[in-house]
């Protein structure tokens, strides 16, 4: 680890931490380390911008920001870094996801936000995303993405021989 923390997950409401958890559930099986705040890109963008600043001294080398409905926070942030930003869409809204989703994706040249899909299983994408970023100078992240990818891969086979065993018998 070169800093305080790997990466920055940002939530835009504390009632986006059920959503949320798989991100840093995921990056702590990994080895990850991580700090988690709250930070609103309406409601305090002053705070937003300051978290931001922090990041950056603190040595983080990735940011993960989950938003809803209008879900500006990503594109905010990514606005205010070069580092790489990572968004996920939280599906808070009547429109289940989808405005978050599509404000999320839709940045304006040069201010790229990675996004991931809706929800828990985006959570968890946004982590594996930044593995993956991470692994690219530290070789520890990439033993653990992946001792992780290969055991996903062994449960596949497992499943598939008892479904196989029971069906085909």
């Amino acid at each position: 680890m070169m800093g305080k923390y790997d990466v920055l997950v940002v939530l835009g409401s504390a009632s986006d931490r059920d959503t949320m958890s798989p991100t840093w559930e995921t990056l702590r099986q990994l080895g990850i380390t991580f700090r988690v705040v709250v930070a609103s890109a309406h409601r305090t963008p002053d705070r937003t911008r300051r978290i931001v600043d922090e990041a950056e001294r603190d040595g983080a080398r990735v940011i993960i920001a989950g938003a809803g409905a209008a879900a500006h926070l990503p594109g905010v942030i990514a606005a205010e870094t070069l580092l790489p930003v990572i968004g996920v869409p939280i599906d808070s809204s009547p429109l289940k996801g989808v405005d978050s989703l599509l404000s999320i994706v839709q940045m304006p040249p040069g201010i790229p936000v990675a996004t991931v899909g809706v929800g828990k299983m985006g959570a968890k994408n946004a982590a594996y995303l930044a593995a993956s970023i991470l692994a690219l100078t530290d070789k520890k992240v990439l033993q653990n993405l992946e001792k992780l990818r290969s055991e996903m891969a062994e449960k596949v086979e497992r499943d598939s021989r008892k479904l196989e065993e029971e069906l085909n018998s």
